[in-house]
């Protein structure tokens, strides 16, 4: 029954990485499309091309995903993952439908933290709170703080320039960019799905806990994220490339270069952080150099509603699959 079950965790957490390909293809490209510096097609073909590289990139993240609980081993621990990945999979897709661009990661951290309380086990809260609680409130203020910091500056560097040769000079400056963030999104998310299969595997007794990832874990996460992104994620795009705020060349590139440099950042410091908060706080932040009203807020209050509820609603969700799980895998 164990084979089974390590079968079962790794499809679903592949789906999972699935739909945190999907989910998140916005957070790469949606800022580079709505100012026409590259076509969706290309645009998408990128971010798959780069979450996949990405991917390959470091173990650190994965690591510490794999400690924010300690399931008992064999079937019990391993019905545990499984209903935490099946919470991270219901809030993912309940939020992609609503076109919210809510954090996978945190569905994910949540969905595992709400299957553990719902089965008694232990939750790591001290990771929990030092490595993704703190690093979710901070990665956000960062993003807005620094990209505002980086528009005034180059709208300062720039003052006198003619507008279009330097809107031409930013939409290929944004290919960079753009190129930067969907590398920074294979480190950080596909890292996160690689961590719930490393701890089904350290669960099941088939790896040891400083052991490396398995080069087939890996490949799998990286395959699985990119397919994701290639499908797109069309509604959340919409609503972080153009209901935020009607983006321009030059404030495309700021948020992008700046979120990049967050997730690189965080990635150091084994933060498994939200790419979704990152760049959608980045536009904000960018936004706001033009002037507070160009902001939508309204929309900005919507996304940071979906932020908060996040982590609890994927936690019950998991609690949930949990309990159903038991009458089925007992």
């Amino acid at each position: 029954m164990d084979l089974a079950i390590i079968v079962a965790v790794v499809v679903v957490a592949l789906a999972f990485d699935y739909t945190n390909g999907f989910h998140d293809a916005a957070n790469a490209i949606a800022t580079s499309i709505s100012t026409r510096a590259l076509t969706p097609r290309v645009a998408l073909t990128m971010a798959a091309v780069l979450n996949f590289v990405g991917a390959f990139l470091g173990q650190q993240v994965a690591h510490t995903v794999s400690e924010v609980i300690s399931p008992p081993s064999g079937n019990h621990g391993l019905v545990i993952v499984l209903a935490g990945l099946c919470g991270a999979i219901a809030w993912n897709l309940v939020t992609w439908w609503l076109g919210l661009p809510s954090s996978s990661s945190h569905a994910m951290i949540g969905g595992l933290a709400g299957a553990a309380l719902a089965a008694g086990t232990v939750v790591n809260w001290h990771t929990v709170v030092k490595k993704v609680l703190v690093p979710m409130v901070v990665s956000p203020i960062v993003a807005f703080v620094l990209a505002g910091a980086a528009m005034l500056a180059i709208m300062w560097l720039f003052r006198r320039a003619h507008p279009s040769p330097t809107n031409r000079g930013f939409k290929m400056a944004q290919t960079i960019s753009a190129a930067a963030m969907a590398l920074g999104h294979g480190l950080q998310d596909a890292q996160k799905t690689m961590g719930v299969i490393f701890l089904a595997l350290l669960v099941g007794g088939h790896v040891a806990p400083g052991d490396p990832l398995p080069i087939w874990v890996i490949a799998a996460a990286a395959a699985a994220i990119s397919a994701g992104t290639w499908s797109g994620g069309w509604r959340i795009m919409r609503t972080l490339g153009r209901r935020i705020i009607d983006l321009d060349p030059p404030r495309g590139f700021a948020a992008e270069a700046v979120s990049a440099a967050v997730l690189y950042g965080a990635a150091h410091f084994q933060a498994p952080i939200s790419t979704t908060h990152t760049i959608t706080s980045a536009v904000m932040g960018v936004g706001a150099t033009k002037r507070i009203t160009a902001v939508r807020w309204g929309v900005a209050r919507s996304i940071a509603t979906a932020w908060v509820l996040t982590f609890p609603m994927a936690g019950l969700a998991a609690a949930a699959a949990y309990a159903v799980l038991q009458v089925f895998l007992p």
